[in-house]
């Protein structure tokens, strides 16, 4: 999924699409209202591309926890953010189940949940087709093979 310009600022409720970088701030779009404001440097802005879920191995990015919800829940609604704590921690582990659950809060499932719904009902779960593989294709062979060179000599 791609998650760049998509924003969550503390402290207010839904989803933000990032439209510009003012002077002291940066412009936002509410993505359900498409009301514009702007989120000053003293408000905590995240980007989703960069949050992540705390697992037992190594973090996995919230693009990719977003993927297996849309597989598990075969392109639907997930469950509501509203639910019993318990239910959410069955449903999440049954989406990620190598998930830390001393480090990953019920308010975090909660948000994970939430958001999934947002982008679900606005259609913007894409999925992302992998860069590389379509760079490869376009990508003519004479330009993959690089010329080498030999280091010249250092003079003193």
């Amino acid at each position: 999924m791609n998650l760049k310009d998509i924003l969550a600022i503390s402290g207010e409720p839904g989803l933000f699409k990032f439209i510009a970088q003012g002077k002291n701030a940066i412009i936002v779009e509410h993505l359900e209202t498409k009301k514009r404001s702007s989120a000053y440097g003293s408000a905590k802005v995240s980007s989703l591309e960069d949050i992540a879920i705390f697992t037992d191995k190594e973090d996995m990015p919230l693009g990719k926890v977003f993927d297996l919800i849309h597989e598990k829940e075969n392109g639907g609604p997930a469950i509501d953010s509203k639910a019993d704590t318990g239910k959410l921690r069955v449903w999440f582990e049954g989406i990620l189940p190598e998930y830390s659950k001393d480090k990953v809060y019920t308010s975090d499932i909660k948000k994970v949940a939430q958001w999934y719904n947002i982008l679900h009902n606005l259609n913007l779960l894409i999925k992302e087709e992998p860069e590389v593989a379509s760079e490869e294709k376009q990508a003519p062979v004479a330009e993959k093979k690089k010329k080498k060179t030999t280091p010249k000599p250092k003079t003193e």
